[in-house]
């Protein structure tokens, strides 16, 4: 690994410390220390078969560095990403990234795709890491393409914008792949006698590398042997084997024209960049093959591919330059500056140096300081719970509670708001304003308290249902309605009952993967706990829409809380059941968004039991 380290004078070291970043395989795992902007050292390279998990890994390397303090981390991962809970698809791996980070003690922890980090690693990289493939000039400001065949074909794109490039999302690598000639034409046939759907990442790819050469050595009449692709690479470069040689030349052509259809796709006058496992390792093999040849072969617009750079990443381990902007961006902020923020840095070098730590640390984490409790406020910025106070006051706030309100309001631009008591002898214009002051006031207070791993679990639940039923009686009937409307539209079945004897009734006739939505203000009704009991019994999961601390939340599978107290003797709960409204938009964008994650998912797993059925086909 190349360390490209600089004197400090040219490039400062991070004012909190150096910063862990990782880019982690099924196999290996690839670890550095970001110490300045560009400057990565330490760097290792670590078996994960060598750890239970994420979190040993990553002790295992920091305890090595004890003497230097690590507060922000960033990984990037070979899996999707969705929410805070991660389940590796390549090995048997899976955590929360909050618990992960409070295990290993870190301010900062974000989890990225690997293909993400890669793509994001493009505009940081400099002429020295690339190998240009043939001719054409990058037009600045336009759009990047981005493949990567490795154990598939990632496919990705950056769209410039005002302060950067943004990370275009894609499965391209699952589009149809398309013959350009007679023998890549036999090696679709081959594919199609094992799978009805051949995508570019079928055959591009290290799996894909060892298709093609069964189907060539099949064309040929030779007989194949077990090679697995790095042989068939080495064989084929070395030219030992002249069908190896052939897979080579062949592979390299089809990547070619998978490499054209995403320029001609994205308009990618910026270049096309290849990175992944396999293509760096061809060396200047790769600038003779056929893929430049390929890749303008494109009739009418062949004169339009012969203006666009090819690139092959050549630097080891990109992927740090990616997860380092990505972290860099988060800890810097992209929302802007705001009044109270520039306010904070005015005066932190009048605060006491205790003071200046916190100070320290809402600037450089303002969301991070908006969700925690004071007690891990107060240990990450390395002091007492009482400096933490003095701070709020040093800026004229009662305590941090009446800080974190203002601070919510001056990151989001909402007008600042708090909680007043309506009285009878309120005028309409007062009692209007405290309506509403008094319910946005709640909503700042429920997202700075929000179970994320709660609700992750409860959009599991609900998007895996066999049918959903919604329990709840007098106000809350109201919130139980709208939550049936809005999952009947995503065609699971759903139900709503708000009679007591009916809901009993309907709990008894529930199976395993049914799941009941119990919503009480209370959580102490009777005869909701009671159908919950007979829901449970019966084997469904009940998610509890209550207050944390009731039987109902004890009785829950899952409990979303509400927490808001109101005096429901003399008002109706209005401000518990826009609360209530809301937890259940969020479930259903969450079910939205996860409909989409399990497609993939389960094109992932598809892939799998055919590459398992493929290996075990070779092995016989």
């Amino acid at each position: 690994m190349k360390n490209e380290h600089v004197a400090p004078a040219a490039r400062p070291a991070f004012a909190d410390g150096p910063r862990l970043l990782a880019d982690i395989g099924a196999t290996h795992a690839r670890l550095a220390l970001q110490i300045a902007p560009g400057d990565f050292q330490h760097v290792r390279v670590l078996q994960c078969d060598d750890f239970a998990g994420i979190v040993p890994l990553l002790t295992s390397y920091l305890d090595a560095h004890r003497d230097l303090k690590v507060h922000h981390a960033a990984l990037a991962l070979a899996n999707p990403i969705h929410g805070d809970y991660v389940r590796m698809t390549n090995r048997a791996w899976e955590f929360s990234t909050d618990e992960a980070r409070r295990a290993l003690g870190l301010h900062t922890l974000l989890i990225v795709n690997d293909f993400t980090a890669l793509a994001q690693a493009i505009p940081a990289l400099k002429p020295a890491d690339l190998t240009q493939i043939g001719g054409g000039q990058a037009q600045p400001q336009s759009v990047i393409g981005v493949l990567g065949p490795g154990t598939g074909l990632g496919v990705s794109g950056l769209i410039p914008t005002a302060d950067g490039f943004v990370t275009l999302g894609s499965e391209g690598g699952h589009a149809n792949f398309g013959p350009a000639d007679e023998r890549e034409m036999a090696v679709l046939q081959y594919a199609w006698t094992q799978w009805p759907h051949v995508s570019c990442e079928r055959l591009i790819s290290g799996p894909g590398m060892e298709i093609i050469y069964r189907a060539l050595a099949q064309r040929a009449g030779v007989r194949a042997q077990a090679y697995t692709a790095p042989q068939i690479l080495q064989a084929g470069l070395g030219r030992d084997d002249p069908v190896c040689a052939e897979v080579l030349e062949c592979f390299c052509g089809m990547l070619g024209g998978v490499a054209a259809n995403v320029a001609v796709t994205l308009g990618a006058m910026g270049g096309i960049f290849i990175g992944g496992g396999i293509v760096p390792r061809m060396g200047e093999y790769f600038r003779a093959s056929p893929f430049r040849t390929r890749f303008e072969a494109k009739g009418r617009f062949s004169n339009y591919l012969s203006q666009i750079p090819t690139y092959v990443i050549s630097t080891a381990y990109p992927a740090f330059h990616g997860v380092a902007s990505i972290l860099a961006e988060h800890l810097g902020g992209r929302s802007g500056s705001s009044t109270l923020m520039e306010r904070i840095a005015h005066i932190q070098k009048e605060l006491t140096p205790a003071e200046q730590r916190v100070a320290a640390l809402v600037l450089n984490q303002p969301r991070l300081v908006l969700n925690e409790p004071i007690a891990d406020i107060a240990r990450m910025a390395d002091v007492s719970q009482p400096t933490v106070i003095r701070f709020c006051r040093s800026l004229g706030f009662a305590g941090l509670a009446d800080f974190k309100l203002k601070f919510a309001s001056s990151l989001t631009g909402a007008i600042p708001v708090r909680h007043s008591q309506v009285r009878t002898s309120d005028s309409t214009h007062d009692l209007s304003a405290k309506v509403i002051d008094n319910t946005v006031s709640a909503i700042l207070k429920f997202r700075d308290q929000l179970d994320v791993r709660a609700i992750d679990r409860a959009i599991e639940l609900i998007a895996r249902a066999n049918r959903v039923e919604f329990y709840a009686m007098g106000n809350a009937r109201v919130v139980a309605l709208d939550g049936q409307h809005k999952f009947f539209r995503f065609r699971i079945p759903t139900s709503s009952y708000g009679d007591a004897h009916l809901f009993t009734l309907a709990a008894e006739l529930l199976r395993p993967g049914d799941v009941v939505i119990a919503i009480s203000n209370s959580g102490r009704l009777p005869e909701l706990l009671g159908a919950v009991d007979a829901a449970r019994g019966a084997g469904a999961d009940v998610i509890a829409i209550t207050s944390s601390q009731s039987p109902l939340a004890r009785k829950a599978t899952v409990c979303l809380p509400v927490d808001h107290s109101e005096d429901s003797t003399s008002f109706l709960s209005m401000i518990s059941r826009i609360l209530q409204l809301l937890l259940l938009d969020i479930l259903t964008v969450g079910i939205s968004v996860d409909a989409g994650k399990h497609a993939e998912l389960r094109l992932v797993d598809t892939d799998t039991q055919e590459r398992r059925l493929l290996i075990s086909h070779m092995d016989s």
